[in-house]
């Protein structure tokens, strides 16, 4: 199998490693393959791919998208290094309102599965970062909401003290007044339909 798929301590934010395949003349590798996905438990229906450019020290998050256009997302560093974080947001899950953070750069090869029901954000920890999301659901601006990156009840440890906000971001409100319609599903098997 191209890939190796670790559970992180909410377990179903997936830590995803795809196997090189090196010589001489550089590597190969597979990002995605949905029938390796499939037989980890995950079916995966990609509708739209996104990437963004960002400079050292931008926090972008953390963003989530409402019932009916919830997203999920694999995630994944070109080139570059960023500290991602998860926090689970549905109603009912053992880990409602906990984070899980990682971090992902070009050299680990390491990707994040944030399954529906998430919110979704990672600060820049390099020069610059380019970053691609795989996402199962298309952007549908009026179903996007947020919460504040700095947050109390979450108390995320960030690694930048001044990060660089959007205007959007910084008007984003705390978890406990934050919208959001999600229900906490058995296993990760049913994130995709």
């Amino acid at each position: 199998m191209p890939f190796k798929f670790t559970k992180l301590p909410i377990e179903d934010v997936i830590q995803i490693e795809p196997v090189r395949f090196k010589d001489d003349r550089g590597f190969f590798e597979e990002v995605f393959k949905i029938s390796d996905f499939k037989n980890f438990g995950m079916d995966i229906n990609i509708k739209q791919i996104n990437f963004s450019h960002s400079a050292k020290g931008v926090l972008r998050g953390l963003h989530y998208q409402l019932a009916p256009f919830v997203q999920s997302k694999l995630v994944r560093v070109i080139s570059g290094a960023i500290y991602d974080v998860a926090v689970d947001l549905r109603i009912g899950s053992p880990t409602f309102g906990k984070w899980v953070g990682a971090i992902l750069d070009s050299s680990g090869k390491s990707m994040l599965f944030i399954p529906e029901g998430f919110a979704h954000g990672f600060e820049v920890l390099s020069d610059t970062v380019d970053f691609e999301y795989y996402c199962s659901n298309i952007y549908a601006p009026e179903y996007e909401r947020g919460i504040k990156y700095d947050d109390s009840f979450l108390n995320i440890t960030w690694n930048t003290v001044k990060p660089k906000l959007s205007q959007k971001d910084l008007l984003y409100p705390d978890f406990e007044n934050a919208e959001h319609n999600f229900e906490y599903k058995i296993s990760n098997k049913e994130v995709f339909k």
